[in-house]
């Protein structure tokens, strides 16, 4: 039976500096949570406190219907996969592997079957009799994460766990990882600073920031919904353009009309993804093709204005329907973002294009 995670008004500091701020998470029976943020934000502070590795100031910690808050880390059922993975350099695969359940004073012919079954599920039959050194560093990854479960714990933790490894093998593995957590169905959390990792693995993704909760939700909902231009920003490419509001219409520094917003008038920002701008060809066009990267199947366009640049983005193959070029004039056509305005929160275009102006609301309308 998967295992809930409560994490009740949980702070800590370390010599005055704090690093976790009055936490308050559940993670639900069976799912997938990442913990996502920036160097510093708290999020393996918060991945230590669960696993009983340090113990927090203030607030509790619940595994399943245990109080784990004070327990020692062997009594909380908990299974933890360190970044570099501390494999013991000494021992074999098979025996880091059986290291746990020797610990626990397993019978032989039980650990035995136990590892052969693990090295079954990592796929790494074959090199039972190997040592870490001669291990690449994705095997090395799946013997932690079969250590971690040779004690049939309650709980899966892990730290930075694709940190160590090129793209192609990070890639590959998250797979595996996300096709081994739907068979087993243990509950797991994982830290990472990397969007695209936690995008791509969890159920859920909660977004951490100065030792806070800043957002939580399911990947898309995150990524439409961004709550504070931080999280715009750190989602992935984004253009900020500063802009005015006169009178419920929005216009940008760099001369363009963007939409309307029902806010009193005053400074404020949009953010808009690169995918959101459209350039269009035109002669007597307000903006210049300063350079054109073209990646596979996607294009970059970078376009300026004056001081003020944007990017674009678009495929390929729409790249050259449009015929444009490095140096020729265009126009810009704004088809999303999200608008950020002081004492409002984050207002979204909605609708379709009205005469070419777009109209800002409040809400979940997607961005």
């Amino acid at each position: 039976m998967p295992t809930e995670i409560k994490i009740a008004n949980v702070s800590r500091a370390f010599g005055g500096q704090v690093v976790l701020s009055d936490v308050n998470l559940t993670v639900h029976p069976g799912e997938l949570l990442a913990l996502l943020g920036p160097s510093g934000s708290g999020k393996t502070t918060l991945l230590r406190l669960i696993a009983g590795l340090d113990q927090p100031d203030w607030g509790s910690i619940r595994v399943g219907a245990d109080d784990t808050t004070k327990r020692h880390a062997s009594e909380r059922g908990v299974g933890f996969v360190f970044q570099h993975y501390a494999l013991f350099r000494h021992m074999t695969v098979f025996e880091n592997i059986a290291f746990p359940l020797r610990i626990r004073k397993t019978a032989k012919p039980v650990v035995k079957a136990k590892v052969e079954e693990l090295l079954k599920l990592i796929q790494l039959e074959t090199l039972a009799s190997r040592y870490p050194a001669q291990l690449s560093g994705g095997q090395r990854l799946r013997v932690a994460l079969a250590r971690a479960l040779a004690s049939q714990p309650r709980v899966l933790l892990l730290d930075e766990p694709f940190g160590a490894l090129d793209a192609v093998v990070r890639r590959d593995l998250r797979r595996w990882l996300r096709q081994l957590h739907d068979e087993m169905h243990i509950t797991t959390i994982f830290v990472t600073h990397d969007q695209e990792e936690a995008f791509d693995l969890a159920d859920r993704v909660v977004i951490m920031k100065d030792g806070k909760i800043s957002q939580e939700g399911t990947p898309i909902d995150i990524y439409r919904n961004p709550a504070t231009p931080f999280i715009h920003e750190f989602l992935g490419e984004s253009n900020r353009l500063a802009v005015q509001v006169r009178n419920g219409v929005v216009r940008a520094e760099a001369g363009f009309e963007i939409g309307h917003a029902s806010l009193p008038d005053g400074g404020a920002e949009v953010f808009i993804r690169p995918h959101h701008l459209v350039p269009v060809p035109a002669a007597q066009g307000s903006w210049r093709v300063a350079r054109i990267a073209a990646t596979g199947a996607q294009a970059r366009i970078s376009l300026t204005h004056g001081d003020v640049t944007l990017e674009a983005a678009m495929t390929a193959d729409a790249l050259l329907e449009t015929g444009l070029r490095q140096g020729d004039q265009a126009e810009l056509r704004f088809t999303g973002g999200t608008l950020f305005a002081p004492g409002a929160g984050p207002m979204r275009v909605s609708g379709l294009p009205q005469a070419g102006v777009r109209f800002f609301q409040s809400g979940r309308a997607g961005a």
